[in-house]
């Protein structure tokens, strides 16, 4: 009567290996949500506002005429939405017009972040303040290659310059009398430090150092995508592979581990079906033991 043990061993593998396919199914649909999460969405936030300077210059000097820019997604229209300023981190109180001109102080120095109605809290835009007779102004620290851009030696409260010099690590690049230096299509040789030397009158200025990163080209937002893609099935791949590997173990755990193992299996098994069949169909063993009496007789 071996019944008992047998059905309760069947029983609970096949419950073990019901958990184990519905874990594996459970662990495949939140990979599926997190990939698609990843994927889509951005789409579903605010579009990010944009701070942008007028003119483009990231080093000012003191009492030069500044306008901030907070502009949102193209589709706003012409609508004025209200707008938040946030200097350092701290909104700035009195200014809820997307744009708005002043004249640098020493203080003005530090971050600037705006949000409009439609739009969510824009990155920060640095702008440097300082007390100096001549600055070389840019519009950012970091390029792509390909990009154009442009330097400027600027002096205190725009006075006339002449015989200007641009320098770059040390060595004299461009001499004019034009503030300007324009540079198209950069590439990694334009990365470095840069000053400029000009007069002032009769006197002789030279600004203070600014370094410039040239990058390589920035990825394509379907590349990030793609990429993002990929990592979640990697992980996705390495998961099932994980479950597929610690099934086949334990299954092999489970296994006989020898021929005679094996036999017993099967003897026991062949026990367990016979005894099975003759509890369900009683009556075989009335008909197998009446000949049996009357022979006996």
């Amino acid at each position: 009567m071996r019944i008992l043990p047998f059905l309760p061993l069947a029983m609970e593998s096949n419950w073990a290996n019901y958990k184990h396919l519905q874990t594996l199914s459970q662990m495949l649909l939140w990979t599926a949500v997190l990939a698609l999460a990843l994927v889509a969405g951005t789409h579903a936030d605010l579009p990010k506002a944009v701070v942008k300077l007028e003119p483009p210059w990231i080093q000012v000097l003191k009492e030069d005429n500044v306008t901030l820019k907070c502009e949102g997604a193209h589709d706003l229209g012409n609508y004025s939405y209200s707008t938040q300023w946030f200097h350092n981190g701290s909104r700035i109180s009195g200014q809820d017009q997307s744009s708005y001109r002043f004249k640098v102080t020493m203080n003005d120095s530090g971050e600037y972040q705006c949000q409009m109605d439609q739009t969510s809290l824009s990155g920060p835009v640095y702008l440097g303040v300082t007390s100096d007779w001549l600055l070389l102004q840019t519009s950012q620290l970091v390029f792509q290659e390909g990009e154009t851009f442009t330097l400027k030696c600027h002096s205190w409260k725009s006075q006339a310059l002449n015989k200007i010099t641009f320098f770059q690590n040390g060595n004299p690049m461009r001499f004019s009398n034009n503030n300007s230096w324009l540079i198209s299509k950069a590439n990694h040789t334009h990365s470095g430090d840069y000053y400029c030397k000009a007069f002032l009158g009769k006197n002789l200025h030279t600004s203070k150092s600014v370094t410039l990163t040239v990058r390589g080209p920035k990825p394509s937002n379907s590349s990030l995508t793609l990429t993002v893609v990929a990592a979640v099935t990697g992980i996705a791949v390495a998961v099932i592979v994980i479950i597929l590997i610690v099934l086949a173990y334990r299954k092999q755990k489970q296994a006989p581990a020898n021929p005679i193992d094996d036999e017993e299996a099967a003897k026991t098994e062949a026990e367990n079906t016979i005894t099975y069949s003759l509890l369900k169909h009683p009556e075989a063993v009335d008909e197998d033991t009446e000949p049996d009496y009357q022979n006996h007789l």
